[in-house]
């Protein structure tokens, strides 16, 4: 094997490792239990930038909570042209 081929080889191989180790979850702060909401429960307070056709502002549940119905709709990869 050449030198540069070797080189390259052994560049590659401690990007992915350092790679791996950046993508591991920090072992001393356990992840949340996940959210247990059912039909009919009220949804927790969350805060979201929209666009109103000119700036995006951002938007939280608790603005509209007892006042108005909210109606929350995903569009996957909506916008993003592919």
């Amino acid at each position: 094997m050449s030198k540069k081929l070797m080189a390259t080889v052994l560049t590659l191989a401690m990007l992915l490792a350092a790679a791996g180790v950046a993508a591991r979850p920090p072992e001393d702060k356990p992840a949340p239990p996940p959210m247990k909401i059912k039909v009919g429960d009220m949804a927790p307070d969350f805060t979201l930038l929209a666009f109103d056709g000119k700036e995006l502002k951002k938007v939280s549940l608790h603005d509209y909570r007892g006042r108005k119905s909210v109606a929350l709709a995903f569009f996957v990869f909506a916008f993003t042209g592919g």
